[in-house]
């Protein structure tokens, strides 16, 4: 993802529309009669970038293609964020020699390990 260039999403949803491949399909859920003939549920394809989006909230396909333009735009501005560079903290002098210590003491334990020697 961060290879890509940044991208500029367009600033009109006809030319959003006009960049992505528009799907319809059966949504499923409540509609009664209707349920199996009525293609409401709509499917974006962004060509440039590959994002997929799809919609069924609504009961209409003009309104679910309204909230998948919306949600690809907000997509599109969260791929092109850049997050503000990572500031590194230094560490305490406490927790230094709390490491320290503790790895002394895990080396005392692991001196004990050892096979005793002749002179021992």
């Amino acid at each position: 993802m961060d290879s890509e260039p940044p991208r500029k999403a367009p600033d009109s949803p006809a030319g959003l529309l006009s960049e992505c491949r528009v799907d319809t399909f059966r949504s499923g859920g409540r509609g009664g009669q209707r349920q199996n003939k009525v293609e409401s549920g709509v499917r974006l394809t962004h060509r440039p970038t590959g994002l997929v989006v799809t919609s069924r909230r609504h009961r209409s396909q003009r309104r679910n293609r309204e909230d998948a333009l919306q949600r690809l735009g907000e997509r599109l501005e969260a791929m092109n964020r850049k997050d503000p560079p990572r500031v590194p903290t230094r560490v305490p002098g406490r927790e230094k020699r709390k490491r320290l210590e503790e790895k002394g003491r895990r080396s005392r334990l692991k001196r004990l390990r050892t096979r005793p020697g002749p002179e021992d």
